[in-house]
C-alpha cells in the first residue's frame, strides 16, 4: 500500500526541526510495509487532491505573510479533506493559521482558514519556550518542546489536544494545548512532536490506512530489531526532556 504525505509549505513553514515529523512518519510507515510518497506543496503549486496525510510546520511572521494568500486559496480543499477524515498535523504557525487569525506584534492580522472555529492567536510580549508535558485522554502523556510568542485562545466549540502539566501551551492562563477537528491536530510542539510521541504517529498512519479501507499492519519481522532500538531511543529522549528545566 502507498500513502501520499503532503508537506505543506516546505519552503516557508519549516523551522525548529519540523521536518522530523515527516521522517518519523516515513520510517514508521516503511517498517509496516507501507510505501510513503513525500510530496512538497508550496505557493502556486497544484495541491494533490489524493493526499492521505498533510503535515505543516511553523514559520516566522514573514513566512506566514508569504503563504497567506495561497493558504486562503486552497482552504476549501483543506476543509473538504478534513471533513473526509484525512489526518493533518499543523505545528505553531500553521496551527495558528488553521484558526481564525494571527495578530502580529505590529497589529497586522493574518487571516486563517477557520478550520479550528473560534480559535484566535495574538502575539504576546513573553516568549513561551522550553520542554512541555501534557496529558491527553487519547494519546496519553505527550512530550515536546514549545517556542512561541503567540497566545492562542480556544472557543468553547473547539476541542483541545491536551491539558498542560508542565509548560505554557496555548497561553499562560488556561493550561490547555493545541486543538482538534476530526483527525486534524494543531499544536505548538516543535522539535519534533512525532518522533517523541509514537502514539500520535501511529494514529496518523492508522487513520490514513482506514480511509483507504485497510488496517495498519504490525511492524514487519525484518524491522523488529530496528523498531525496538527506536523505542529505546524514544523512551530515553522522553525521559531526558521531562527531566530538563525550562
Amino acid at each position: 500500500m502507498k500513502l501520499k504525505i503532503v508537506w505543506l509549505y516546505a519552503k516557508n513553514m519549516n523551522i525548529y526541526g519540523d521536518y522530523g515529523n515527516i521522517l518519523a512518519l516515513k520510517k514508521q510507515a516503511e517498517m509496516r510495509g507501507i510505501k510513503p510518497e513525500i510530496v512538497q506543496y508550496n505557493e502556486g503549486d497544484e495541491f494533490p487532491l489524493d493526499a492521505d496525510i498533510v503535515i505543516g510546520g511553523g514559520g516566522q511572521d514573514s513566512g506566514q505573510g508569504k503563504i497567506q494568500d495561497d493558504l486562503l486559496k486552497i482552504a476549501p480543499i483543506l476543509r473538504d479533506l478534513a471533513k473526509k477524515g484525512v489526518p493533518m498535523l499543523m505545528i505553531c504557525g500553521l496551527y495558528q493559521l488553521f484558526g481564525e487569525y494571527f495578530e502580529t506584534s505590529m497589529g497586522e492580522k493574518i487571516s486563517g482558514i477557520c478550520l479550528f472555529q473560534g480559535v484566535k492567536t495574538v502575539a504576546g510580549e513573553t516568549r513561551m519556550i522550553g520542554n512541555i508535558v501534557e496529558d491527553s485522554a487519547e494519546f496519553g502523556e505527550i512530550i515536546g518542546y514549545e517556542n512561541h510568542s503567540g497566545q492562542t485562545f480556544i472557543s468553547k466549540n473547539t476541542e483541545v489536544l491536551a491539558r498542560v502539566s508542565s509548560g505554557d501551551g496555548n497561553n499562560p492562563e488556561n493550561h490547555t494545548e493545541g486543538a482538534r477537528y476530526k483527525n486534524v491536530i494543531g499544536t505548538y510542539l516543535h522539535g519534533s512532536i512525532l518522533p517523541k510521541n509514537p502514539a500520535i504517529t501511529e494514529f496518523f498512519l492508522r487513520e490514513a490506512c482506514k480511509n483507504k479501507g485497510e488496517s495498519l499492519l504490525e511492524v514487519l519481522p525484518e524491522f523488529r530489531d530496528d523498531f525496538e532500538k527506536l523505542q529505546q531511543i524514544t523512551d530515553m529522549a522522553r525521559q531526558i526532556a521531562k527531566s530538563r528545566p525550562r
